[in-house]
């Protein structure tokens, strides 16, 4: 009797063992075609071209490059570097690439329509908003405020971390913003005063606000790829700030003797923040520090740092300057597709506030 329960016994075992396997071989073909799916929501990658196996796209991966279109502006020699594979097969591999992007012209109609899928941010102000086109800053470009210090460069800095936050119809992006504080002029409690000024919540605002400190000009370089991890792992970000973009560059590389390599490092760090607002469809804001011109007689001697590279670099630029009465006044004084002109505005506790022009 004992040995036929003991045998009825082990058949319900290996009935249920069976049972189990079935189930973990459902659970199995559902993840296999999940993932098929979301491969084939998110089109081609880097591991489907030629040549590029899991060990390439990992160390892709490590130097910042995680779409087709970061690998199709490569050079051969630069993908060999990263990659660790021969010139030959990274031309292959970035050839496919461009095939697969198809990079080549579109027409104008085309060109409007893309653009569509920009986000406007405000700057907490109706007039500096309407100065850059009436609904604030735009994605997939650079916008510059330079001026003296206590100028308002990094008051509207904050004033944009909070509005990006904003639901479209707000005038925000619904994001999150990235700071990257070179000059050790973030101040949370400022940020707060902003948010309650629009009535936010205020610890809601500064979570989605991620702030890194930056200590020398690599280390500024190297939170930009930083940023693209943190848009990998899903994070919304829309805005990315930098306070300012020279202040390291500036003390790093001085006299005449190092200005070419200051403007060559720079220049490459300015490309590399339009490729990234350009891939992922954010807004990039940056302040910059003037110095004053000894050889301007008559009027006024400010100017930006970095020269002619910032100017062709940026896409907005903003001189900022104290006015009457404690007002600040903006002036757009570069633009592709808006005539220069100036409005005044007034920074208080709550946020910024219009004046009449």
């Amino acid at each position: 009797m004992n040995d036929i329960n003991s045998y009825k016994g082990e058949l319900s075992f290996w009935f249920m063992v069976d049972k189990d396997v079935s189930a973990g071989e459902k659970v199995a073909k559902k993840v296999v075609k999940k993932v098929a799916k979301k491969k084939e929501d998110k089109g081609p990658q880097l591991i489907d071209l030629p040549g590029v196996g899991p060990g390439a796209v990992a160390k892709l991966e490590a130097a910042g490059i995680y779409e087709l279109m970061g690998l199709a502006v490569l050079t051969p020699t630069g993908l060999s570097d990263m990659a660790g594979m021969s010139e030959a097969v990274a031309r292959k591999a970035i050839q496919a690439a461009r095939k697969m992007m198809d990079m080549g012209f579109i027409d104008g109609l085309a060109h409007e329509e893309k653009r569509k899928e920009l986000f406007h941010i405000t700057t907490g102000s109706k007039n500096v908003d309407n100065l850059l086109g009436g609904k604030g800053i735009q994605t997939k470009s650079i916008t510059e405020a330079f001026g003296a210090f206590g100028s308002g460069k990094t008051q509207l800095a904050l004033s944009l971390a909070v509005g990006v936050q904003l639901p479209i119809e707000s005038g925000g992006a619904n994001g999150k913003a990235v700071y990257i504080d070179t000059e050790g002029t973030f101040r949370p409690e400022r940020v707060r005063q902003f948010a309650e000024g629009i009535g936010a919540n205020a610890d809601k605002v500064l979570k989605n606000i991620l702030v890194a400190r930056a200590f020398n000009s690599d280390h500024q370089m190297l939170l930009l790829d930083r940023v693209a991890d943190l848009i990998k792992d899903g994070e919304p970000i829309r805005l990315m700030i930098i306070d300012s973009l020279t202040a390291h560059f500036r003390a790093e590389f001085s006299g005449r003797g190092m200005l070419a390599d200051r403007q060559q490092r720079l220049n490459r760090y300015l490309h590399n923040l339009m490729k990234v607002a350009e891939q992922n469809n954010l807004a990039v804001y940056v302040t910059n520090q003037v110095m004053s011109d000894p050889a301007q007689m008559f009027g006024d001697p400010t100017k930006a740092i970095g020269g002619n590279i910032v100017g062709h670099a940026c896409t907005y630029r903003m001189y900022l300057r104290r006015g009457k009465k404690d007002s600040r006044v903006c002036k757009l004084i570069d633009s592709p597709d808006l005539p220069d002109n100036e409005t005044v505005f007034m920074i208080e506790t709550d946020g910024l506030r219009d004046l009449d022009v």
